[in-house]
């Protein structure tokens, strides 16, 4: 992706048996390459496209090279969760 550009954020949630999932108290965080937390999202309905999959549109802060998204959430009281890093390019 390009600095100031917005990026579509996906995730699709699947069970054990990978079947696609709701969780419940679903949450966007941001990290620096490092781990440093960079900010927090609480997930909406209108951020679901169907079962399971979810997107939020993000215009990271123009200092990143590249960052790592996470989306959380809890299924039958467990966590789920998916991680997956973005590069940042000028050109």
């Amino acid at each position: 992706m390009y600095q100031g550009d917005t990026i579509r954020l996906k995730v699709h949630f699947n069970n054990i048996n990978g079947q696609s999932v709701d969780p419940t108290d679903i949450k966007l965080t941001i990290y620096k390459n490092d781990k440093t937390k960079i900010e927090e999202i609480a997930i909406k309905d209108s951020d679901k496209k169907s079962v399971g999959v979810y997107f939020y549109d993000y215009v990271p802060a123009s200092e990143l090279n590249e960052f790592i998204f996470e989306f959380a959430g809890s299924v039958n009281n467990k966590p789920i969760l998916a991680r997956a890093k973005v590069e940042v390019k000028f050109i």
